[in-house]
């Protein structure tokens, strides 16, 4: 052999796709392939998406899970899979507080327990056949899911926002979207205010200068010199006599991320990680500093919901749509060029995805320690031996 020959190096091509989790070596890496912990209370619908005696489909990391309520009202949560040949139990009947599969009737009680059988068990004994089930819950006109260790439940709050109960709630505007992006993507978004230029035309916030980053345990506290309420509409509206509009303050309060503008314009952002590309994303924001155009005086209780109907047509949705545009390419980008360098400016990002990966990390260590049958995986993958005790 030549020293030429043996001076060549074995080039490796790069893959072609996004390493997992146990296989990447960059931060960037590692949190776009982090799932979120599922060991917290999750918002999945809208308490007006399922009527009673429907079922309603979604996910969390790819684990299939159908909501349905009971024609009493009563809410449940099961794995959507029925027991018997793997249909999804989302395409099944309601019949009272009980779930029946549509191929062979096996009727599924709130905890996952198939209470009857439409078919000859073949002089067999009634087997005892159950799937998953989940706490669920609702809370702020949201059905929230716990799709982690049920015995947790109890133990991780559902965020309060006393803003919108008692006599007089503050005005409240919903928004949902479910984007082709990983979880990270859109936490990065939401409180990376250096994207103004993507919403030049509504600027909601402008010239914003990151003045506090801090990881504090389980949370990212940050706060932004900035404008806050521009744009043709909203701005007519913003009371800045009752409001300092000058700076906003956010969290990542994991894994919920939330602002405030001068104690008077709130809001929560919930992220439910469906799968490694696809998440739904709730928004909840609330006010509490609205004025009548042209006026100093405050927007009548009574219009408060056609004020917010017109807020939301007319600016939130439309630049929440540009924000889900962007992560979704973003996504794409990722997917393309994941190897290619990346140039990160805000330290806060930073914060964010460190806190995204310990806690993923966190949990993968918990769900390796658990006992299992044998051949089932743990949540990064792997395979385990069954487990044996002593």
């Amino acid at each position: 052999m030549s020293s030429d020959a043996r001076r060549t190096r074995t080039v490796r091509p790069i893959p072609d796709r996004p390493p997992s989790f146990a296989e990447a070596r960059t931060k960037r890496a590692k949190v776009r392939a982090a799932g979120m912990d599922p060991d917290y209370w999750y918002a999945a619908a809208y308490s007006s998406e399922l009527p009673r005696g429907r079922t309603l489909a979604t996910r969390f990391w790819g684990q299939p899970i159908v909501l349905f309520r009971g024609t009493d009202g009563s809410l449940h949560a099961l794995e959507d899979r029925c027991a018997h040949r793997q249909l999804s139990l989302s395409g099944g009947e309601v019949n009272g507080c009980h779930l029946t599969c549509t191929y062979h009737g096996w009727t599924y009680d709130g905890d996952g327990n198939v209470v009857h059988y439409a078919h000859d068990l073949f002089g067999r004994a009634r087997p005892e056949v159950k799937v998953p089930s989940h706490p669920v819950t609702t809370r702020h006109g949201l059905i929230w899911i716990f799709p982690g260790d049920p015995a947790l439940a109890d133990t991780r709050p559902i965020p309060d926002i006393p803003e919108l109960s008692g006599s007089r709630p503050w005005a409240r505007l919903d928004a949902s979207y479910t984007w082709q992006a990983h979880h990270s993507m859109i936490i990065d978004n939401v409180s990376d205010f250096t994207h103004a230029y993507l919403h030049r035309r509504y600027r909601p916030f402008w010239d914003a200068k990151l003045t506090r980053h801090e990881l504090i345990e389980d949370r990212v506290e940050l706060s932004y010199d900035t404008f806050i309420g521009g744009g043709r509409f909203t701005s007519r509206f913003v009371d800045r006599r009752r409001v300092d509009t000058t700076s906003i303050e956010l969290a990542f309060d994991y894994p919920y991320q939330r602002s405030d503008t001068g104690g008077s314009i709130k809001h929560w952002c919930f992220v439910l990680p469906m799968d490694r590309r696809t998440s739904r994303v709730f928004f909840l924001f609330y006010f509490d500093a609205l004025k009548i155009p042209g006026t100093r005086r405050p927007v009548p209780h009574w219009l408060m919901p056609h004020l917010m109907r017109a807020a939301g047509a007319l600016a939130v949705r439309p630049l929440l749509r540009e924000d889900g545009h962007a992560v979704e390419s973003e996504q794409l980008g990722y997917e393309r060029h994941h190897a290619a360098p990346i140039v990160e400016l805000n330290p806060a990002v930073g914060l964010f995805q460190e806190l995204t990966i310990r806690k993923w990390e966190e949990f993968l260590d918990r769900d390796r320690a658990r006992p299992r049958p044998s051949g089932i995986a743990s949540a990064d993958g792997r395979v385990l031996p069954p487990f044996r005790g002593g």
